[in-house]
């Protein structure tokens, strides 16, 4: 099994609403998103535009669309990118595909974009995605209690982080 990652692309943007519209996807991901066809085509020119400070790539398998993950500049002086809606989808879930895209995506983030901190907040319920970022080597930093509105309750975020460092140390 290959997994690879590569910017999205405007074909792409019918599996990116599918995808994110999943009813056993969307539950776990921010509230506030691009949801539409045109909101996300829209942020996949903008990956495309400015691409040192946004992206939205694509996880594949063996060159099949499989799931999605995107960053965005936090702190252009500091070198900081915030990651965001990791989703892949269900029937590539159980072989470790978000954890080999994460790995390729730090490496892409830290080699060669430049940044130095990669951090992610995840609602404190979504237990796999916690369990997730801990196997792909974030670091658990801390928690924003009862900070979101989400499926009718107060959640926490669990706030994660790895910098280039982290990276170093698996060499």
């Amino acid at each position: 099994m290959s997994v690879t990652i590569r910017r999205a692309r405007p074909y792409d943007v019918d599996f990116l609403v599918e995808l994110v519209t999943h009813e056993d996807v969307e539950p776990f991901l921010a509230a506030i998103r691009a949801k539409g066809r045109d909101e996300i085509l829209e942020e996949v020119a903008r990956s495309d535009g400015d691409p040192e400070a946004f992206g939205i790539f694509l996880i594949e398998v063996d060159g099949e669309r499989a799931g999605t993950i995107r960053f965005e500049r936090a702190s252009k002086r500091s070198r900081i990118a915030d990651l965001g809606v990791l989703a892949v989808h269900p029937r590539f879930r159980g072989g470790k595909v978000s954890d080999t895209a994460a790995r390729l995506f730090q490496r892409h983030l830290i080699d060669d974009l430049g940044f130095h901190r990669a951090q992610l907040e995840i609602y404190g319920f979504n237990e796999r995605a916690m369990r997730h970022a801990e196997r792909a080597g974030f670091v658990r930093e801390g928690v924003r209690r009862k900070a979101y509105w989400r499926n009718d309750e107060w959640v926490d975020g669990v706030l994660y982080g790895l910098v280039a460092e982290d990276l170093d140390d698996e060499s």
